[in-house]
């Protein structure tokens, strides 16, 4: 099913039930009022919510709505807790190899993961804020699952079974912030700013096929100012799996239900110039700073800016007959002033 949340004025939102064409809504404040909610009683409220679910697809709800996406927050518009993981080696590698270091051999086999900011999320189509552009600006387009309770200790098959949701993600990185951070020893802070998430959210049997392995085996489909970016498959190069990632951040602690896990940018191994870009045939970038490392690699320094204020940002995915499954989320970034 797809769930999604409505903008209300408050802080958490209305929680409603979504077509999968994405053309009609249901509220559902008799089952739950919010996705919180909703998670924290999964097992009793899921149901109900399937069958709302398969009303609106059949065409038989009589409480339907239009779903408009411009009205959408993120699906979780707070979270218990937001951990982005790196599970697509081959963006490590890039990173590392602009700068002539090695991969660490645990890469290979142990996560690298962050616990980033859940406060507050952005809305899908809200701007992405800034103070200044020389805080160097980027997208990060990616997958992340949204999950039950997870006892400390679980084996990722055990995890693998904690996934209620999956949605997209636009981790925004403050690339030009992060050096001084990371040179710190304490990990990222200022240089990660709030994420948004797609207006909705999907449970994995809508994927079919497609879902396997705890990897989602679909393009992620970036535009840069309206022009294609990245198109990578995010079930390819994929070194951990969702289950692995869960897993990983359970390992000395409990997850609370509505815990959300990030694959990191979404990355295919690819040759050529300028590693796989689009103009040159290849699945291109789901970051600014993947591209900017090809060219470090190939020419000695990166040509291709970051994110200027007036730049527009899109991610989507679509399903085999090109439909979208999570709706977009659609991004200019704005220089920020207090919102009051």
């Amino acid at each position: 099913m797809k769930l999604a949340t409505l903008k209300d004025g408050s802080r958490d939102g209305r929680l409603v039930v979504v077509s999968r064409d994405l053309t009609r809504y249901q509220l559902v404040p008799a089952i739950a009022a919010t996705l919180q909610q909703a998670l924290d009683h999964w097992e009793h409220v899921a149901p109900r919510l399937q069958q709302v679910y398969v009303a609106l697809n059949a065409g038989e709800s009589v409480d339907a709505q239009p779903f408009d996406q411009q009205h959408c927050h993120s699906p979780l518009p707070r979270a218990y807790q937001w951990a982005d993981g790196s599970a697509y080696i081959n963006h490590v590698e890039l990173v590392r190899k602009a700068r002539n270091a090695e991969v660490p051999a645990s890469f290979y086999t142990d996560p690298l993961m962050y616990q980033g900011g859940s406060d507050s999320f952005v809305a899908p189509r809200d701007p992405i804020y800034a103070l200044s552009e020389a805080w160097g600006i980027d997208l990060e387009a990616e997958v992340a699952v949204i999950t039950g309770d997870v006892r400390m200790g679980a084996a990722p098959e055990e995890a693998a079974k904690a996934i209620r949701l999956v949605m997209l993600v636009n981790d925004v990185s403050l690339r030009n912030l992060i050096p001084n951070e990371l040179a710190k020893g304490f990990g990222f802070f200022q240089s990660k700013p709030a994420s948004a998430f797609s207006p909705v959210a999907v449970t994995p049997d809508e994927f079919g096929a497609n879902w396997a392995d705890s990897k989602l085996r679909l393009p992620l489909l970036v535009e840069l100012n309206r022009q294609p970016f990245g198109k990578p498959n995010a079930g390819e190069d994929m070194t951990f799996n969702f289950a692995q990632l869960v897993a990983h951040a359970a390992a000395t602690r409990e997850l609370a239900a509505g815990t959300i896990i990030g694959s990191g940018t979404v990355s295919n191994k690819q040759g050529g110039l300028h590693g796989s870009s689009i103009v040159n045939g290849g699945v291109g970038y789901c970051c600014l700073a993947e591209v900017r490392m090809y060219e470090t690699i190939e020419t000695g320094a990166p040509q291709t800016p970051f994110l200027k204020f007036g730049d527009s940002v899109r991610i989507e995915m679509n399903d085999e007959n090109g439909a979208s499954i999570f709706g977009v989320i659609e991004q200019t970034v704005t220089h920020y002033r207090e919102r009051r």
